[in-house]
């Protein structure tokens, strides 16, 4: 096994992981990537739509992925590809296996952009045979759009978020029939506009209050079985099935590190500099919050950079980190708001807070409190927050945090 060292290294090349790295290696540090998959990217690589990068410049998600890429390449950064980092040597060292083996990368700093990943069908509890003909996301777009794979005839696709609906254009692409969407909600998550073009223009129909109850099949798909609210039963004949959203942060590394994660996000705990639970080691991304839009990834990876640097500069004291943890109170939430991240403040953070609501929320005001006493009133510019869509809650009142105080609470009204 090798052994080598670096400045900064970087686990997931993805849009936080790829902006972290084009940053630091630009300031003169040694920055390595670790990315397990054989391009760096991240999820953009296979989302052949355009809405990525700036309006109106925007690009498709391949495009927008090899932008990333290739600003970190040129910034100085070595992006690894096919290396997987596998488990810690140290405090800041990781051990990875890759074409050339494996080896132990120890840094002065590291930076988690692991991502996320959607939950399969079998996290689910969805019971039936276990036949072939199911996807998640992910899965389907890396056939299609990679791989150019045939996926099937007819999909019925269990969600209907604008994920789910990127996912109905994939399975259009390849040639399939989209049967329907499906979702257990009342009302569909994604833009009316998103719905109404599925059913007006597409003509597929979006069945919301309905729940997959089984899978059928030998072999190959053959249908799946739903129960709407009212509890009637149907089948809708498919040989092809596609699970979207039900994200969840790919943890296991942060995990295995012993680092405190977050029970609303379980994502690792972070402050407003993305300063994890050990002195060091800091987490961007969807790791983070499963999951947000690229643009978000990014601009966390830029604002994690600056804090790498401040450690990289003067270590944990100029950069404002407690060796020991925690660093700032807690920042909690109560329903209907489900999680928000960064989940630690301190009196000196910037970065704004993005929020989740379980429910739909019109003309939602939220409301900060420590102790008992107020710190902030912020009317969000959604006119109905939406479960799916982020909230977002400004930094301005951080400033008036007590340190040495309880908890920060996050409610909404």
């Amino acid at each position: 096994m090798s052994h080598h060292r670096v400045d900064v290294l970087v686990v997931g090349a993805g849009p936080a992981g790829l902006a972290a790295a084009s940053l630091l290696a630009a300031t003169g540090a040694r920055v390595e990537v670790l990315e397990r998959e054989r391009t760096p990217g991240g999820v953009p690589r296979h989302c052949a739509h355009r809405g990525f990068g700036t309006w109106p410049h925007d690009l498709t998600g391949p495009a927008y992925a090899r932008l990333r890429a290739d600003e970190a390449v040129r910034a100085g950064a070595d992006v690894r590809t096919g290396v997987t980092a596998l488990d810690w040597a140290g405090p800041r060292a990781l051990t990875t296996v890759g074409p050339q083996g494996a080896r132990t990368t120890g840094a002065d700093a590291v930076v988690l952009a692991t991502g996320a990943r959607e939950r399969p069908r079998a996290a689910r509890l969805v019971p039936g045979t276990r036949p072939a003909g199911v996807y998640t996301t992910g899965e389907l777009q890396q056939a299609v759009h990679l791989y150019g794979q045939h996926i099937g005839t007819r999909a019925v696709i269990v969600g209907a978020e604008d994920v789910s609906h990127a996912a109905a254009d994939t399975v259009r692409t390849a040639g399939a029939e989209v049967v329907a969407l499906v979702t257990e909600p009342p009302r569909a998550p994604a833009a009316r506009a998103r719905t109404l073009q599925a059913r007006l223009r597409h003509r597929t129909p979006v069945l919301t209050g309905t729940t997959v109850t089984e899978l059928l099949g030998h072999g190959r798909l053959s249908g799946v079985r739903v129960r709407h609210r009212d509890g009637r039963t149907a089948t809708l004949v498919c040989d092809t099935v596609v699970f979207t959203g039900d994200f969840v942060p790919d943890h296991e590394l942060a995990r295995r590190g012993g680092l405190v994660l977050d029970p609303g996000t379980r994502g690792p705990a972070v402050d407003g500099a993305l300063r994890t639970s050990r002195p060091g080691v800091f987490a961007v991304g969807s790791v983070l919050h499963a999951v947000e839009s690229a643009a978000t990834a990014a601009r966390e990876g830029a604002h994690a950079a600056t804090a790498v640097r401040a450690w990289l500069e003067d270590g944990p004291r100029a950069s404002g980190a407690d060796p020991h943890w925690p660093t700032g109170v807690p920042l909690v939430t109560a329903p209907p708001l489900l999680r928000v991240a960064p989940n630690r403040v301190t009196p000196a953070d910037r970065l704004p807070y993005l929020l989740r609501t379980a429910v739909p929320l019109p003309r939602p005001v939220l409301h900060v409190t420590q102790d008992g006493r107020f710190l902030h009133r912020e009317r969000c510019r959604l006119t109905t927050a939406v479960p799916h869509r982020p909230l977002t809650l400004s930094a301005r009142w951080t400033h008036r945090v007590d340190p040495d105080g309880g908890p920060v609470h996050v409610t909404v009204t």
